[in-house]
């Protein structure tokens, strides 16, 4: 049977990796692994063990509500206190492969009590490896600390998750840039939108981790230690960066998009002077053509030797006089016609 759960037990000078079902888990956790000696973080991949999450929740004197909590998606963000725990739910993320509109999504939920911290996961994914690197490998202050500061250091995981999904829209939007510049794209309005999209799915999923972090910041319960509150503040502000930067990138996007509509109508109105132009020139042309076209015998014009090649030479001169009149008047630039610019 594969694995679905791992256990990391460890303090300041030991730590121990234990990978089983939840069924494993549900029936020693308490018994076997909690002591007040080491600190358990338990993941969970995957909520099929219906039964044994149960169990395992019951045991913990976990409240029902709570326990039902895993399975919905919460709406509203909300740290819900209790004397012996702390529940919450927040959302990682990340990228589809050749999909530029969409995240794949996962909830994560958090119960933190006095001595361990138990993550939920609808999917097995590996959140949390910087975490599990700091226990391995004692990094920082991790070991030596309580079940709330590992709740911070997996809570920070999580952001820097955000934001990454962040850099990626950002470097794509460069991208977009230099092709709004460079060349005539049709398909890029619809990638500009496409990251739109995908950074209000992204802004969506990151707000209710500003009021959880406010929520854990402000909290006056035990089981987050007074000089550890700092780092959840830490976390607020980092947050409420984050959905300053997302709402930035979106504008930049508008401008894009804003900036393509201009091009497309600055584009139009070029053709439509050009073709305008041509038309004016040709008017007065198209009047001379039509007199002599007239089929009337007492015409003297027709009987003149030369006058074919007169008419020609009037229709020239009239046709470089408008030309030379509109380019006076600035309605043809000479960057229009030579291909440099005007140096005026």
């Amino acid at each position: 049977m594969e694995n679905q759960c791992e256990l990391y037990k460890y303090n300041h000078c030991f730590y121990a990796l234990k990978r089983d079902s939840v069924a494993y888990f549900s029936n020693d956790f308490l018994e076997a692994e909690l002591d007040a000696d080491h600190l358990c973080w338990l993941n969970i991949h995957g909520l099929s063990d219906h039964d044994s999450i149960l169990q395992l929740c019951t045991k913990l004197n976990i409240e029902k509500i709570s326990i039902e909590n895993i399975y919905v998606r919460q709406r509203r963000p909300k740290v819900e206190e209790y004397p012996s725990y702390l529940y919450f739910s927040v959302m990682f993320i990340k990228s589809i492969p050749g999909d530029m509109e969409h995240l794949e999504e996962d909830q994560v939920s958090f119960f933190l009590g006095r001595d361990y911290l138990i993550t939920l996961q609808t999917k097995r994914n590996n959140y949390f490896d910087e975490v599990r690197e700091r226990i391995e490998k004692t990094k920082g202050k991790i070991r030596s600390q309580k079940s709330d500061f590992l709740l911070y250091r997996c809570m920070e995981a999580i952001l820097d998750n955000y934001y990454s999904i962040l850099d990626e829209v950002i470097v794509v939007t460069d991208r977009l840039e230099l092709r709004l510049h460079e060349h005539e794209d049709k398909l890029i309005l619809h990638d500009i939108e496409a990251q739109k999209r995908k950074l209000i799915q992204l802004s969506t999923i990151a707000r209710p981790m500003r009021y959880i972090t406010e929520q854990i910041s402000s909290s006056e319960g035990t089981l987050i230690h007074p000089g550890n509150l700092r780092y959840f503040t830490n976390l607020h502000n980092h947050s409420n960066n984050l959905i300053t930067e997302i709402d930035g990138q979106i504008q930049i996007l508008d401008g894009l998009a804003n900036f393509y509509y201009a091009s497309q109508g600055q584009r139009m109105n070029e053709i439509m002077k050009t073709l305008t132009i041509v038309s004016s020139i040709f008017i007065p042309l198209t009047f001379i053509v039509g007199v002599y076209g007239m089929n009337f015998e007492t015409m003297p014009e027709l009987k003149m030797k030369y006058a074919y090649f007169v008419v020609w030479g009037i229709m020239f001169i009239v046709s470089i006089l408008l030309f030379l009149y509109f380019l006076r008047r600035g309605w043809i630039k000479r960057s229009d016609y030579s291909g440099k610019e005007d140096p005026k």
